[in-house]
């Protein structure tokens, strides 16, 4: 399989790389720098320059020409403001489902987070600030956008809070419905997302390998955090 990742220089975004290439994928990571090239090569990922908030669809998409699939784990980052969160996280993501379907690529992958339906619903938490919030507005956005697209075959991942903790391998995952809440009745033993909110990035990376090599993961919406199921396993028992 042939991957193009979007925000390949990212924390989620190489370990992802690495996760690929160990499976034995050819993969493609976009970054913004000359300067991130080398970290991609070594990892065994080719390297394209692109940049989501410069290039139009066309020109992604000439990047994308021979891949099956796309993964947007891009993000304005750190320190960004609410204006640069609304021109990656909702915008860019939106350039490369435009580039994947001028390109023919069929299979989109997006890199969510927990929270988007408090942003869906406008109802705000005491403990969120404006930049956060900005951020689960752009990613909600982000998200509609996708799945009004019926070109592509897409998933979403939504992630708890990130740790740079060593991944473990195991985790727990819980199907989203349109109403935005679990669906109950996919829940199996290990497949629900209880109490943790966090999950290691080493842990999310395995996770979005899995879902790309699993067709069947296709029109999903995934809660993700850490469990005690072996990520093939969760993914499985969540499939319809």
């Amino acid at each position: 399989m042939r991957t193009v990742i979007a925000g390949g220089h990212g924390q989620v975004g190489r370990r992802l790389a690495r996760a690929l290439v160990e499976r034995g994928d050819d993969v493609v990571a976009f970054v913004r720098s000359a300067a991130q090239i080398t970290d991609l090569t070594e990892l065994g990922a080719h390297v394209a320059l692109v940049d989501l908030e410069k290039d139009d669809a066309v020109a992604v998409s000439f990047e994308l020409e021979g891949a099956d699939a796309v993964v947007f784990a891009a993000g304005a980052g750190p320190g960004s403001g609410a204006p640069r969160k609304d021109a990656v996280d909702r915008a860019g993501a939106a350039l490369l489902a435009d580039a994947a379907e001028r390109a023919g690529v069929g299979r989109y992958v997006m890199l969510s987070s927990r929270g988007v339906e408090a942003a869906r619903a406008d109802e705000r938490p005491d403990d969120v600030d404006d930049v956060f919030w900005a951020y689960l507005q752009a990613k909600a956005a982000a998200e509609d956008d996708l799945r009004a697209r019926d070109a592509l075959q897409w998933t979403i991942v939504r992630p708890g809070h990130l740790t740079d903790d060593p991944g473990v391998g195991l985790v727990a995952l819980a199907p989203v419905g349109d109403e935005g809440k679990p669906r109950g009745k996919r829940r199996k033993p290990g497949a629900a997302v209880g109490e943790r909110s966090d999950v290691t990035r080493d842990d999310v990376a395995l996770v979005l390998a899995a879902v790309l090599h699993e067709p069947g993961s296709s029109g999903l919406v995934l809660d993700l955090v850490g469990g005690d199921r072996p990520v093939d396993d969760a993914l499985a028992d969540v499939l319809p």
